[in-house]
Parts: structure tokens; sequence; C-alpha cells
């Protein structure tokens, strides 16, 4: 399965973990690296010194390369943009703004830069910034979510740019791997799946609700605010859904739904947490290590692809 993303980031399996913000610390991190995938550290909700410890611990628990992912809303952005040049880490995905202002900074000290993006428009302007690829996210993915499905954005993304195409939303097993494949993408994103994986460092009901979700599970709150979310229904997103609908400040949402992430990562609240998941979690049916996670849905992803042309023979 070697392409591009494989040889630039010198992985095995073109998985990346995606930068869930209390979810992806060091432990899974440095087991999707080791399982041979690019375990993503979340910068959101660090300061720049924990982000430099963090980094270090992960390299403690692997040799193997890892990124890191900023939240471009975050006012500390600029300062774990130092560490990360200050460290060496190889590979930098970035989220919830445009990384033009530290594009020169970390292209200049080596690191990859891959955008996350909802939209094709944003894709193109990425490339032009110099970014070296894109991970195209559709709005089936867990927490902070653009509009278009994955199964329309990929192929436009793809289309559009000449740069690697990440696919990200929907993406739980084999058949949503082969299906990005065959859509034009060159790795995958992982966030729900792995959420759901024995070293993820989260309460053991949050897994559980995720383990035990169907299709119809999760709801989007935030929308007509800007600040689409998606997660497990439960109380607070009731809550939100109809503070929304009340017609709240931007303010007022946001004073409801805070520490929610907090309770459901820590505390396994799933009445008054915000449980960030995608629309997988339906797929999702045991926690299992994430060494298993991705020897299978690689595995099931090749038979799937040599399989499948029989039926337009």
């Amino acid at each position: 399965m070697s392409n591009r993303i494989c040889k630039l980031l010198g992985i095995r399996y073109p998985i990346l973990l995606g930068g869930m913000a209390h979810v992806s610390r060091p432990a899974l991190v440095a087991a999707v690296s080791q399982a041979g995938g690019l375990g993503v550290l979340a910068g959101g909700g660090l300061s720049p010194d924990q982000l430099e410890q963090a980094i270090a611990r992960v390299r403690e628990l692997t040799d193997r390369a890892f990124g890191v992912n900023l939240m471009l809303m975050d006012k500390s952005v600029p300062d774990q943009v130092d560490v990360v040049v200050r460290t060496g880490v190889p590979v930098v995905t970035t989220g919830a703004g445009s990384p033009a202002r530290y594009m020169d900074t970390l292209k200049s000290a080596g690191v990859l830069v891959f955008p996350v993006i909802p939209a094709v428009s944003l894709a193109v302007r990425m490339e032009k910034l110099g970014a070296d690829a894109v991970v195209a996210e559709g709005t089936e993915a867990g927490g902070h979510i653009g509009t278009v499905t994955t199964m329309s954005l990929i192929p436009q993304v793809v289309d559009a740019v000449s740069i690697p195409v990440v696919a990200a939303g929907g993406i739980a097993d084999g058949r949503g791997m082969a299906a990005a494949l065959a859509l034009g993408a060159e790795a995958v994103q992982l966030g729900t799946r792995l959420l759901a994986s024995e070293e993820a460092p989260v309460h053991a009901a949050f897994k559980q609700a995720v383990v035990q979700a169907k299709d119809r599970d999760t709801i989007v709150t935030g929308q007509s605010l800007g600040r689409p979310v998606r997660c497990l229904v439960n109380r607070l997103t009731k809550d939100l859904a109809r503070c929304e609908s009340e017609g709240a400040s931007a303010d007022e949402f946001e004073a409801l739904a805070a520490g929610g992430l907090h309770r459901a990562v820590y505390e396994g609240d799933c009445n008054r947490g915000s449980l960030m998941a995608g629309q997988t979690a339906g797929l999702i049916r045991e926690v299992l290590p994430v060494q298993t996670i991705l020897t299978r849905m690689v595995a099931d992803a090749r038979t799937i692809l040599a399989q499948r042309g029989e039926l337009l023979q």
C-alpha cells in the first residue's frame, strides 16, 4: 500500500490519528505510530509547556514518526508553533482556521503541513499556501465539522489539487478505507474508531457510549451559530438544541457547552458531557487495541479492493 503519504511520512499504513482534544494524548499517539500509522498529538487545550512535555512523552514511548495538531483559534498557537519547530516535530495538521500566518516558519524548519479542510475552495487555497497535503473532512465526522459529505467532498478535492488528499469523516473499517482510496484519497484519518480503542485515555463510560450507539444517535448543534459540532445525543445536546432553537446568543450557547468535553473524557459523564463522536459510532461494536484496529482495517481494505473489480466484469 505504498503511496505518496506513506513515503512522505515514513509510515507503513496510510492512516492518521485525528487530533482530538483531550483524547489524542501521548499513549494513543504512540500506539498509532507503533502500529504503522501516524499518531497525531492534539495541541488543543495544552499550554506550550504542556505540549513540549507531551511531545517528550511520545518520544519516550515510540521512535516512530508522529505529528502535532494545532487548533488555530487557540491563543497559544504562536508559542506552540515555536515548540513544534524547536523540538523537531516532523508534521503538523491544522484546524479551525488558516495556517497562513505560520506557514513560512513551519516550512523553513522542514515541518510538513497538512491542513484539515471541509471544502474544495479551502483545499485549493491551502495548496497555494504551500501545504504538503490536505485532510478533507466530511460532515459525518465527530466534533467540529463542515457541511459536505465525505462521499461528495473527497473526489472533488482530489480533482481540484495536485497534492495528496487524506480522507476523514465516516471511516471506521476496511470498507470505509477502501471507499476513500477508490475516491482518490491516498490515506485516511480516524477519530471515533480510535477513540474507542484500549489505548485512548478516555473514560470507559464514554467508550461504551460509542460502542452502544446506533446509526442515528448523533446530532449536530450550533449550526445556526456558525459553530457546528457533532456529538452523541444526550441531555446536554438536547439542552443545546433547545437553547439554539430559542435564539440564544453564541456566548450563551458556549456557556452552556463549556467543560462538556472534559466531563465526557475524564469523568465519563454521559448525560452532561460533550460526547464528541462521528456517525461511524454506529459501526463500532467493541473496544479494541490500536494494533488490531489498524491491521484489520488495512487487510480488509486490500481484500475489498481486490474483489470488487469482479462486479464490473
